[in-house]
Parts: structure tokens; C-alpha cells; sequence
């Protein structure tokens, strides 16, 4: 990660978390009363959102760690909770939400691991299942190079049996993960795509084959992994290309590791529209058959995305006839059209992903009813 400078939120200055960032990171230091200075650091740049890819905010999190998955009642929400543990990412893909999500986007960690650890064991506590995943709001992984965080958490989640977590990525900082006590308590997940969508829409990001190369590591110090086909683009020759993606990932990687795979097209808020044409010129990603969906984002017609999914998902069985393949944010049509059953008729998809867990990490709290 290339940290140009350091804001330090001067409440937490002395914190031992503070220390070990800056030792590891060799780039000027602030410690300021407001984080104003910082949005307003890199909301002067003429680019705001590179500025803040290499603007680090070290401060105390003052609202709650966990928080319930921004999902919407017009489409299928899987009931994700996500730890808020860091904002932003270094790597720069065209069709980030975090560019619009954030007023200004900026790389921010929150130091008060010890409030984390106390929402953590409140969220054990609870007498049912639950999946949690840092890959919302951040990578999960780009913190690892002066952090101490990923041990602390795979650590703590290994000592129970009754959530899950999920480190989501598009690096192959896997290194730390090896010799921890994980009790098959953390999914290690990559997102994939294409070699076209990686080379013109994923920035610095790593390579088809070296993410596969990482979760076949990751696989072999026993950790159950995910993948997520999010967002698929669709271009002339997508299918061919998806097709050679989903034959690499079989060739790396054995059906009865993988707890679940999701599918979802690109979408995007219009704000983000502007952004890409702008920040990315080459990109062609916003100008395929769109129309709004019923959350207001732009969609690709339905039926273009049910032509797809159904390939991938015939692809997807042909190798693994019985892995858990669900939609992020689609309706019961593209359920049963696609997969050929709504996720209702399975009990519903938060009870679906559930029982993959139980199945592929050993929980044992009741599945939810």
C-alpha cells in the first residue's frame, strides 16, 4: 500500500495500534483535532479519489463494528452482517461504489480493537448463526503489510462455533493466514473475473491466476473458501471468457472446499457514471443495455442477465453439482429462471448460506427460522 501521509486523530495518538502502523509505513505524520483537515486534504486534489487511496486516517470507531448488509426489499438479501473495521481500498477498479460512497473517499482504519473484540463476543453470545465479512466497506486483505488485525480476528473467531467469517479479496496477501489456530471458523473468499474485465476495469489488482494460486495456499493450511462472479460485465466474448475462468477455477480448486459461489451482474448507482468516464476513459463498462432497477441502480436488462447466469450456472453444475450457488440482489424470476428454484422454495437464502456454513465450518447453532 503507497501511504503518501499519516492523519492521526489526535484522541488516539498514543495508542499502541497507532505504533505499529507507523513503524511499518514510511510516509509523514499529522496528528490533528478534526479529521476535517483530512477530508479536506484530499477533497482539494484535483483527483480526490487517487489522493485518498494514499491518505491513511488512523482514528477511533465511535459507532457500532457490526452492522447489518445495506441490502434492499425489492431483491433477495442473504442477511450479511459486516465488520467495519476499515474504509477504502489502495487497488482501483472502475466500478467501485466506494468511490461515490464516501464524501471524500479515504483509506481510514479504526485503532479501538478492544471495543471490536466486546461487540464480537456480544455477537457470539447470540444463540443462532451468523456470517459476517470485512470485505464491504475495504478489501479484507490490504491492511495485512502493518496491521496485526486478520490474526486477531481469525484467532477470535476460531475459539467459537456459532458465526463465520468471511475475508473477501482481490490480492494474494495470504501470507499471515498460514500457521494461525483457525478452527475452519474463516472463509477466505476472492472475487474473479475475466482477464479482459481485470486488465481494463481492476487496477493493481492481482491476476486471475494468482488469486487462484492463493486460495489453492489458503485451501492447503485447511481453510474453507468462496469465490464471488460480482460483478459479471457483459461484452462480446464474455461467455467464452467466463467459461475459461470457471474451467481455471476447477482445475485450482476442489468442489467440497468451496462453501458457497455467488453470482451478480454489474450495476451502478448514476453518480458513479460520471466518475468512471472520467476517471476512467478507456472504460466502456457503463455503456451496455441498462435500465433502472427497482433500487434505483442501472441494471443490464433482465433478460441479458438471466443469459448469462444460466451459462455460468450450467458451467458451475457441470464441475459441482451440488455447491451452493446464489444471486447477490436479484428477484425471485432470476432465481427460478437461472438456477431453477426461487431461493424461498430452499428455505430462504440467508438459510441457505447457513446450512453451507454448518456444513464447510463446523457450526453448530441452530440454523435461523
Amino acid at each position: 500500500m503507497m501511504v503518501s501521509i499519516i492523519f492521526i486523530e489526535r484522541e488516539i495518538a498514543g495508542h499502541d495500534q497507532v505504533a505499529v502502523v507507523c513503524d511499518s509505513v514510511d510516509a509523514p505524520v499529522r496528528i490533528v483535532d478534526s479529521l476535517k483537515e483530512a477530508y479536506d486534504y484530499v477533497s482539494s486534489h484535483a483527483d480526490p479519489v487517487a489522493r485518498g487511496k494514499q491518505t491513511l486516517i488512523l482514528s477511533k470507531n465511535r459507532g457500532a463494528f457490526i452492522k447489518s448488509c445495506p441490502g434492499t426489499r425489492e431483491y433477495q438479501c442473504c442477511d450479511y452482517e459486516i465488520l467495519h473495521m476499515a474504509s477504502f481500498c489502495n487497488m482501483d477498479c472502475s466500478y467501485c461504489i466506494l468511490q461515490t460512497y464516501f464524501h471524500p473517499p479515504v483509506l481510514q482504519l479504526f485503532v479501538n480493537y478492544d471495543d471490536l473484540s466486546a461487540e464480537l463476543n456480544r455477537l457470539f453470545a447470540r444463540k443462532r448463526i451468523s456470517r459476517i465479512g470485512t470485505g464491504e466497506f475495504t478489501d479484507s486483505l490490504i491492511w495485512e503489510r502493518f496491521t496485526q488485525l486478520t490474526p486477531l480476528l481469525v484467532k477470535k473467531f476460531s475459539e467459537q462455533n456459532r458465526a463465520v467469517l468471511e475475508l473477501k479479496t482481490k490480492t494474494v496477501a495470504v501470507d499471515a493466514l498460514k500457521d494461525l489456530p483457525h478452527n475452519r471458523k474463516t472463509i477466505v473468499a476472492w472475487s474473479l473475473n475475466t482477464e479482459a474485465v481485470i486488465r481494463s476495469e481492476e487496477r493493481f489488482t492481482a491476476t486471475l491466476s494468482a488469486r487462484l494460486k492463493a486460495a489453492r495456499r489458503c485451501v492447503a493450511w485447511g481453510y474453507p473458501v468462496a469465490f464471488h462472479f460480482d460483478p459479471i460485465v457483459i461484452y462480446d466474448g464474455c461467455e467464452a471468457d467466463y467459461k475459461a475462468v470457471i474451467q481455471q477455477l476447477f482445475a485450482h480448486i476442489s468442489p467440497r472446499d468451496i462453501v458457497w459461489i455467488s453470482l451478480g451482474t454489474f450495476r451502478y448507482i448514476p453518480a458513479l457514471k460520471r466518475i468512471i468516464q472520467d476517471r476512467f476513459t478507456d472504460s466502456k463498462i457503463v455503456y451496455g443495455e441498462f435500465i433502472p432497477g427497482l433500487d434505483g441502480k442501472m441494471r443490464y436488462f433482465k433478460p441479458l442477465r438471466i443469459k448469462i447466469y444460466k451459462k455460468i450456472v450450467a458451467w458451475i453444475r457441470a464441475a459441482a453439482p451440488d455447491l451452493c450457488i446464489y444471486f447477490c440482489m436479484e428477484d425471485d424470476e432470476v432465481w427460478d429462471s437461472s438456477l431453477g428454484f426461487s431461493s424461498a422454495a430452499a428455505g430462504g437464502l440467508p438459510e441457505m448460506l447457513d446450512a453451507s456454513a454448518v456444513e464447510h465450518c463446523g457450526l453448530s447453532a441452530p440454523i435461523r427460522t
